[in-house]
């Protein structure tokens, strides 16, 4: 991975070089407080559904796209596990996955504490980019974009994990390992205890691994970040409540 400015380079082993991504950070837009970079400047929110003003957002969003080979449009997240192709896209499409077989056609996500997912086939032949917070992980949606990226032929699927809450910080409730271990089976190595009785820490890294693994993707990169402890880098919505979101995006060239 490489930091470039106001955004991380997804590099990782496996990825052609006809692939492009990239993951933006809190730097360098125009949003104010409390979408701001962190550190008193101004920030890069890009989500449009937080109360930052539509001014500042639709000037992020340019920003954005001057890095990008075609315009971009990002889906409606609900949480689920469903997958779309991106030739098909529409604005406000319910979705928390998009792939697509066109060349310079970007597929994107929005997060700010959930995991996004960057899919690559091995000839670069198509891509896919899923947004997976502990619901939709737990109902599949990893496994859905991987099939959905094997319809088009996709083979040798290879994935990196972006930006995410650690396992240090996401404290959840104790259903969530029944949850996990219905779909999952064993999950007791990807949760410790908080220190608060009831309560665990989860590690969203190593549960998007299992359930890649399951799905026939050894090869997993990534899960390097923790969103919540680096304020000055990244926004966090179980950090910060009201916060702005990034984007992780990929397409072929």
């Amino acid at each position: 991975m490489k930091l470039s400015g106001s955004w991380i380079v997804p590099d990782w082993p496996g990825k052609p070089a006809n692939v492009k991504a990239m993951s933006t950070t809190r730097f360098g837009g125009c949003s104010a407080a409390p979408f701001d970079d962190g550190v008193g400047g101004l920030g890069w929110n890009l989500g449009d559904h937080v109360g930052d003003s539509a001014t500042a957002v639709n000037t992020n969003r340019d920003l954005l796209q001057s890095f990008l080979p075609t315009p971009v449009t990002f889906l409606s997240q609900i949480h689920g596990n469903m997958a779309v192709d991106a030739e098909s896209l529409s604005a406000g499409c319910e979705a928390d996955a998009v792939f697509s077989a066109m060349p310079l056609q970007v597929c994107a996500v929005m997060t700010a504490d959930c995991l996004p997912v960057l899919f690559s086939a091995a000839d670069g032949s198509c891509v896919a980019a899923a947004h997976a917070g502990w619901r939709g992980l737990a109902d599949g949606v990893l496994a859905n974009t991987v099939e959905k990226m094997r319809s088009k032929g996709a083979q040798g699927i290879t994935a990196w994990l972006g930006p995410a809450i650690g396992p240090n910080q996401f404290e959840v409730g104790e259903e969530l390992i029944t949850i996990f271990e219905r779909g999952f089976g064993s999950v007791s190595h990807c949760f410790r205890s908080s220190g608060v009785p009831g309560k665990y820490l989860a590690n969203l890294y190593a549960l998007a691994s299992i359930s890649l693994k399951q799905c026939g993707v050894a090869q997993v990169y990534g899960g390097d970040y923790c969103t919540y402890s680096d304020p000055s880098r990244f926004y966090s919505y179980r950090r910060d409540k009201r916060t702005g979101r990034m984007a992780t995006l990929i397409w072929r060239e």
